[in-house]
């Protein structure tokens, strides 16, 4: 795949264009079109044995694996993916399951901790 970051060091540019593939790979889209693969989930081994979320994996353990991974309390957590402190604890608890963007943004963390915290930190 073509190289199209300026450095190999992860260093966003500010007109960066990110994709979440179906695969859950997160790659940067260049200016020919072409594709990098840009999550460096290598650098976060715990991320690896995580169960899938659903009634294999069940969403509430799911949720409470992609936090502890993280190594993050509720509250850091919570704060850090800009949600209210009870969301985290109703996914954690099985009272609630993260739908449509939150679960997106839970495999978003899972598959590239790296770029999705680099992005969440930063203000807009």
């Amino acid at each position: 795949m073509n190289d199209c970051l300026d450095n190999p060091g992860m260093t966003a540019k500010p007109d960066l264009r990110l994709r979440l593939k179906a695969d859950g790979r997160i790659v940067e889209v260049c200016p020919d079109g072409s594709e990098r693969t840009v999550s460096e989930s290598s650098l976060f081994p715990q991320f690896k044995a995580i169960a899938a979320p659903g009634p294999a994996g069940g969403d509430a353990a799911y949720a409470r694996a992609i936090r502890a991974a993280a190594r993050m309390t509720q509250s850091e957590f919570a704060a850090r993916i800009g949600v209210p402190v009870e969301t985290v604890r109703n996914w954690e608890q099985g009272k609630r399951s993260p739908r449509g963007p939150a679960r997106a943004l839970l495999r978003v963390i899972e598959g590239a901790p790296d770029v999705a915290f680099q992005v969440l930190g930063k203000k807009h």
